[in-house]
C-alpha cells in the first residue's frame, strides 16, 4: 500500500458495554482535524483520547481508516465506538478532604502538607487521587478511565489550593488554560531574612541540578525560562512573608528561586538548610519557633481561572495550614508584645 493511502477496516469486535456513535460532518466542522471533531461531538471524549481511538481502529470515516490529523470534509460519515471505561489500578479511599468548591465539572481542594497528590511507586495508596475517587462518585471517564483529572500538582509538603477536573471536557479546558498561562497562581512563602525592597522579580532559568539529580537549580546547563514575582506581605526581625505570583510552572520553581536570592523558604531542608541555620543563629525567637517545622512553609494561597463550562472567572482562596499560621502568630506576638 502506498504511503498516505486510506485503508479499509474490518468492523472491530464490539464489546457488550461499548457505546457506538455515528454522525455526519456538517459545514461548521469542515476543515477541522478528525480528533478535534470527535472530541466536540462525543461526550466524555477528549481530543487526545479520540486520537488514541482512531489509531486503535475504533473510528472510521466513510468506512476508511484515517489519521487523527485528517481534515474532515462536508458529508463525511464518521462511525465509531467508545470502549467501556476501565477501572484505574488504585482504589478509592475515604479521606477527610477540605473542599473549597465543587460542582459537576470541577473540585477544588485545600491540600494539607504531607499529602501526595498522585499514586506513584511507593505511594499507591493514601494519595489525593485515592481520596477523590471515593469523594466523587460522579466522575466521568477521562481518557477511557474513571479517574479525577489532575491538571496541576503541588509538592507533597506544599499546602493549598489544587483543582481537579471531573470529566474529560473540563480537563481539556483547564489544561489549555494552564498551557496558555491564563491561570493566576498566587502563593504565600515564609522565607528567611528581611527583603531588601518591598517587591521584585526573579528571572532565572531552572533545570536539573548539574550533580544532584533530585534537585533543581538555576545553574543547570539546560535550564528553562522561569519567572517569579514577589512582594512583601509581612516583615519580621529575621524573616518575611512573601506573596508570590508564579508566571511559569517549573519543578520546585519557588523553592529554587528563593534559595537563589539567599532567602530560602523556612523548613526547606533540600534548598535552604545551611542558609537557614545561619539565620536561626541570629534570632533566638525564630530559632525556637521554627525548630518544630517539618516541611517548607509554602502555601498555594489563591487560584484564579475560568470555569470550564460557564467561562466565569473564579478565584479560590485556601486558608493557611496550621503550621504556618502558628508560626506567624508566634512571630507577631514576639514583635508586638501586649
Amino acid at each position: 500500500m502506498l504511503p498516505g493511502t486510506a485503508q479499509t477496516l474490518n468492523t472491530p469486535q464490539r464489546s457488550q458495554d461499548s457505546h457506538p456513535f455515528s454522525f455526519e460532518i456538517s459545514s461548521s466542522d469542515v476543515g477541522l482535524r478528525l480528533d478535534a471533531v470527535i472530541g466536540s461531538h462525543v461526550p466524555d471524549c477528549s481530543r487526545s483520547h479520540a486520537a488514541r481511538l482512531i489509531r486503535a481502529g475504533l473510528i472510521r470515516v466513510n468506512t476508511l481508516l484515517k489519521k487523527p490529523g485528517y481534515r474532515v470534509k462536508w458529508a463525511d460519515r464518521v462511525d465509531g465506538e467508545m470502549p467501556p471505561p476501565e477501572t484505574v489500578a488504585f482504589d478509592p479511599e475515604p479521606m477527610d478532604l477540605n473542599v473549597l468548591y465543587e460542582d459537576q465539572d470541577i473540585i477544588v481542594i485545600n491540600k494539607p502538607p504531607g499529602l501526595v497528590v498522585h499514586p506513584a511507586p511507593g505511594h499507591y495508596s493514601g494519595t489525593l487521587v485515592n481520596g477523590l475517587l471515593h469523594h466523587c462518585p460522579d466522575l466521568a471517564p477521562i481518557a477511557g478511565e474513571i479517574r479525577p483529572g489532575i491538571v496541576h500538582r503541588l509538592d507533597k509538603d506544599t499546602s493549598g489550593a489544587l483543582i481537579a477536573a471531573k470529566n474529560a471536557a473540563a480537563l481539556e479546558h483547564l489544561a489549555g488554560q494552564f498551557k496558555d498561562r491564563t491561570v493566576v497562581k498566587t502563593y504565600l512563602a515564609l522565607v528567611y531574612g528581611v527583603m531588601p525592597q518591598d517587591q521584585g522579580e526573579i528571572d532565572l532559568a531552572v533545570g536539573r541540578h548539574p550533580t544532584e539529580r533530585k534537585k533543581m537549580s538555576v545553574a543547570s546547563r539546560r535550564g528553562r525560562a522561569a519567572l517569579t514575582l514577589w512582594k512583601v506581605k509581612s516583615c519580621f526581625n529575621a524573616c518575611s512573608l512573601l506573596e508570590i505570583d508564579l508566571k511559569t510552572g517549573r519543578t520546585h520553581q519557588i523553592r529554587v528561586h528563593c534559595a537563589a536570592i539567599h532567602h530560602p523558604i523556612i523548613g526547606d531542608s533540600l534548598y535552604g538548610g545551611r542558609t537557614g541555620s545561619q539565620y536561626r543563629r541570629q534570632d533566638a525567637k525564630l530559632d525556637a519557633l521554627s525548630r518544630g517545622v517539618k516541611r517548607q512553609l509554602l502555601h498555594a494561597w489563591r487560584l484564579t481561572l475560568d470555569h470550564p463550562l460557564s467561562g466565569e472567572r473564579m478565584t479560590f482562596e485556601a486558608p493557611l495550614a496550621e503550621d504556618i499560621q502558628t508560626l506567624l502568630d508566634g512571630l507577631e506576638q514576639s514583635q508586638n508584645p501586649q
